[in-house]
């Protein structure tokens, strides 16, 4: 198994079990302690895991991780959601793209649409879709956050408020059993329910790692988007509340 994959199934051992422990994993992989070691030192360089004594645990869950060690994380298949969020958005289409990894993901999947109108909140979005032809892009005011380059507060609930879109493109930063949608920050979560409310069709982009994390603040519900792109979904609850209130479920690595 190359270090990548390795690294991805320590990531999962270290969600589902809450540590892990060098010699366990050792044996696990057919690899010395010392490769475990440095697995473990280059994840929690990355800030994925935190080292501990005898191996590593998962950061709590009201730690937001930093923004770079968040976009390496199930970075193919952000690739992929991105891919297929993309594909359902028409050319000449107005929308919002709020902020996240996963939604600057979609970003990149959209540089050969044609005749957009991209309102945004995230700097990282703005600056790769401006300098595409044919393509225009329309920033919030607010604060911007140093971490990641999002754009909150309520200057920004104001300017979006002024839109009525086709669709949004919106990132969590959890998803509970229930549907509930999470994040960490209230003033982007002000940010995110002006977004929602302003969008005809709205479409929610999470990786799997979102049904195992937590955050403080509620965004929402499952049952108030419109299309739900991730990975995967092995969550019967989450499959559920799509069936029940009729969000359609892409599943883009499946």
């Amino acid at each position: 198994m190359f270090p990548p994959s390795r690294h991805n199934e320590i990531i999962e051992i270290a969600k589902q079990q809450g540590r892990v422990l060098v010699d366990e994993l050792a044996g696990r992989f057919g690899v010395t302690p010392q490769t475990i070691r440095k697995d473990l030192n280059d994840l929690c360089g990355d800030r994925l895991l935190q080292r501990v004594h005898g191996g590593a645990v998962y950061p709590a869950g009201k730690e937001n991780m930093e923004y770079e060690a968040r976009r390496k994380m199930a970075a193919g298949e952000k690739e992929a959601i991105g891919r297929a969020a993309a594909h359902a958005i028409p050319e000449k289409a107005t929308l919002f793209i709020n902020i996240g990894t996963t939604t600057e993901a979609v970003s990149r999947a959209l540089l050969d649409h044609k005749d957009l109108m991209v309102i945004t909140n995230n700097i990282n979005v703005a600056n790769r879709l401006r300098v595409v032809s044919g393509m225009e892009v329309i920033i919030a005011g607010g604060v911007v956050r140093s971490s990641d380059g999002g754009i909150v507060g309520e200057a920004a609930v104001d300017f979006i408020n002024q839109f009525s879109v086709d669709y949004a493109i919106m990132g969590v930063s959890a998803i509970d059993d229930s549907g509930g949608l999470l994040d960490f920050d209230f003033r982007e979560v002000r940010v995110a329910q002006a977004i929602m409310a302003n969008a005809r069709h709205k479409i929610l982009v999470a990786d799997s790692t979102k049904f195992d994390r937590n955050a403080p603040v509620r965004i929402g519900h499952l049952s108030q988007v419109d299309t739900f792109v991730t990975d995967k979904c092995t969550k019967l609850e989450i499959r559920r509340v799509c069936k029940d209130n009729g969000v359609r479920l892409i599943e883009a690595c499946v």
